[in-house]
This record gives structure tokens, C-alpha cells and sequence, in this order.
């Protein structure tokens, strides 16, 4: 499998150039969120993807707990993350207060994101739905 490269350029095989802009959905997996202070905030745990338009609704990041006992999830809109190269993570302008107070679910917990729970996520970070963006 390879990568997408820039036009006219021969693609490289997966995984050798990290600053490709395509990237596999298992390779978001398990990459840790900061936010703009530099803190760690937590880790992408999955990306949920819309099975009819194929935009990314969401990254479910893994917050709070302690090895793995008591963590939550929670959806953040794909558009309220931002990729660091430098720090090989996303970014957010988010606290950990913020994220305490947001809209999460418990691990072990099966949620319809598709539908009241996804609006209260989006309306909470006041970011505009993917349904809704043009592109």
C-alpha cells in the first residue's frame, strides 16, 4: 500500500515520509492530544468517518482516569484539531477543564454518535457540523 503523494510524484510505500498530509485511519489511532499550553490532554482512541459523504465526524480521545481504569471518551469534531509536526500530535485549544465539562461517555459505553449525542458535541464546542460544511 502506498501513500497519496504531491502530483507527478512517484508514491512512497506507507509509513516513510511522516509529513505525507494522506495518513491511514489506524495510524491516527494511539496519537496523543496536547492542548496549546503543550499539556497532554490524552490520546486519539478512534476516528469516526460518515458512511455516506466519507468526512471525518469525529476523533474519540481517551481522558482522565488512571492506567486505563475510569478513562471516558470523548468525541471532539474532527475540525477542532489541529496536526503538529513538531509534536507528532494534535493540537487543541481546549483545558482539561474544558474537556471535563464536555460531552463523553465511558469506555465500555456504545454510543450513537449520529445522532442528539453527535449535535451536543458539536454544539459544545460550538464547531460547525460536518454535515453542514461545504466543501
Amino acid at each position: 500500500m502506498s501513500d497519496i503523494g504531491p502530483a507527478g510524484m512517484t508514491p512512497t510505500p506507507a509509513g516513510l515520509d511522516s509529513n505525507r498530509r494522506l495518513i491511514s485511519a489506524d495510524k491516527v489511532e494511539g496519537t496523543a492530544v496536547y492542548n496549546r499550553a503543550g499539556d497532554r490532554l490524552g490520546t486519539i482512541e478512534d476516528v469516526m468517518i460518515d458512511k455516506i459523504s466519507g468526512r471525518v465526524a469525529f476523533a474519540v480521545m481517551s481522558f482522565g482516569g488512571f492506567l486505563g481504569m475510569g478513562e471516558n471518551h470523548h468525541p471532539l469534531p474532527w475540525s477542532v484539531l489541529t496536526y503538529d509536526t513538531a509534536k507528532g500530535g494534535y493540537v487543541v485549544d481546549l483545558t482539561r477543564e474544558q474537556l471535563e465539562g464536555a460531552p463523553s461517555y465511558a469506555a465500555a459505553e456504545n454510543v450513537d454518535l449520529s445522532d442528539t449525542h453527535g449535535r451536543r458535541v458539536y454544539d459544545y464546542y460550538k464547531a460547525q457540523p460536518f454535515w453542514l460544511d461545504v466543501a
